[in-house]
């Protein structure tokens, strides 16, 4: 075996240029694997922790109230106060379609929407100024608000300058009693997570017209927990409504659970396509093996006389073609990795080579080099030893 191998790797040293041609394409082909998956992994990552900083253990209710059946928000909340072994907060949520202003200056595109004083703790946000909505604003209808870090930057010039501030919304005045940190820098723009208003849901309500609360976001306590606290709200749901066609319960978890299958599916699709690449690698290694049989006859008959038997001319070529693969293999993982991680900087995103790919690309590698070398391998030990030995 060790003696194969020295001769293996001293064939292929001897003849350079038709050996590189050789691993050539099991080297694009190894390497476009490692680069395919990794950087669909890498972006479906940065999706995922985006999905995730969503809150996977949060929980979206949306009911539809009729005349004769219909759910208001204090029945909600005694539901939510009898299962708090299951939920860690709940928020009410009525959206407001209006601007907000300050003097002249004027914001279309920010999200206005009134929530209940556990809202701000539901999205894990932190106040960078002033104070949370609190039980009694939202009791006494007071009209103060929350807002987010860019529209107290566009309104107001900072943080500092708008607490305490009054706020038009809806030709209403609103006091700013809080502000909240900014989530991202990168989105700090307009329509983006930073520009937000948050008012007491009880004054969102008498602004947006709506006699009924139609949207509630829970936290469970635990991921774990989240599907436990899924059916206790369909199951409460299915009490008040009689049917499941006036309500839908949307658990993030099971979202990121799809998002997740889905990148698997990709990965393998990607790695599948890539794969194709080492077949024809395995085509060019079968026709340049056969070629060094052809070359080596003389070789192969001289061995032969001398006492080699089949096995031994079969494990040669079968180690040389493997060796050739093998080295492929290695020196295509180098340049995916080093390829992923430019390609993964120049799309701005965090793209490693994953060990699954690289694992199974390498040994698709050696096995191509294993299965296309046996047939020239195969040819090598059953040439007659008096014909390679007459052979030119």
């Amino acid at each position: 075996m060790l003696q194969s191998f020295k001769l293996a790797l001293k064939s292929i040293w001897g003849n350079k240029m038709r050996s590189f041609l050789t691993m050539l394409g099991i080297i694009i082909g190894v390497a476009a694997v490692i680069i395919l998956v990794s950087i669909v992994n890498g972006y479906m990552g940065s999706m995922v922790e985006n999905f995730t900083s969503m809150g996977v253990n949060r929980i979206t209710v949306n009911v539809t109230n009729l005349a004769s059946r219909s759910l208001d928000v204090d029945d909600m909340y005694a539901f939510y106060e009898e299962n708090s072994a299951l939920f860690a907060q709940m928020s009410p949520t009525v959206n407001v379609s209006t601007s907000v202003k300050n003097g002249t200056d004027e914001m279309d595109s920010t999200t206005v929407a009134g929530y209940g004083e556990e809202y701000l703790e539901l999205m894990s946000y932190e106040l960078e100024a002033g104070r949370n909505l609190s039980y009694a604003d939202i009791m006494s209808r007071q009209k103060v608000c929350i807002i987010g870090a860019y529209v107290a930057q566009e309104l107001y010039g900072s943080t500092a300058s708008a607490l305490n501030q009054t706020i038009k919304i809806g030709g209403y005045s609103f006091k700013v009693v809080g502000i909240v940190e900014a989530q991202d820098e990168s989105d700090f723009d307009d329509g983006g997570t930073d520009d937000f208003v948050w008012l007491p849901y009880s004054v969102a309500v008498k602004m947006s017209r709506n006699a009924v609360i139609s949207s509630y976001t829970f936290a469970s306590r635990d991921t774990d927990l989240t599907e436990d606290c899924t059916q206790a709200i369909k199951d409460f749901l299915y009490e008040t409504f009689k049917s499941d066609d006036y309500y839908r319960v949307t658990a993030m978890s099971s979202l990121l659970d799809s998002l997740n299958e889905q990148i698997a599916m990709m990965s393998a699709m990607l790695g599948g396509i890539a794969g194709i690449s080492l077949l024809v690698a395995g085509v060019g290694v079968m026709n340049i093996m056969l070629v060094s049989v052809t070359e080596r006859t003389r070789e192969i008959g001289i061995r032969k006389s001398l006492g080699a038997n089949k096995g031994v001319i079969m494990q040669q070529f079968v180690i040389e073609a493997a060796v050739t693969s093998s080295l492929g293999g290695i020196i295509g993982i180098i340049i995916g990795g080093a390829a992923t991680a430019a390609v993964g900087a120049a799309m701005g995103i965090t793209a490693t080579p994953t060990p699954v790919a690289v694992i199974v690309s390498f040994s698709v590698s050696v096995g191509i080099g294993l299965i296309f070398g046996y047939m020239p391998a195969n040819r090598a030990a059953n040439l007659n030893p008096i014909d390679a030995l007459r052979s030119d």
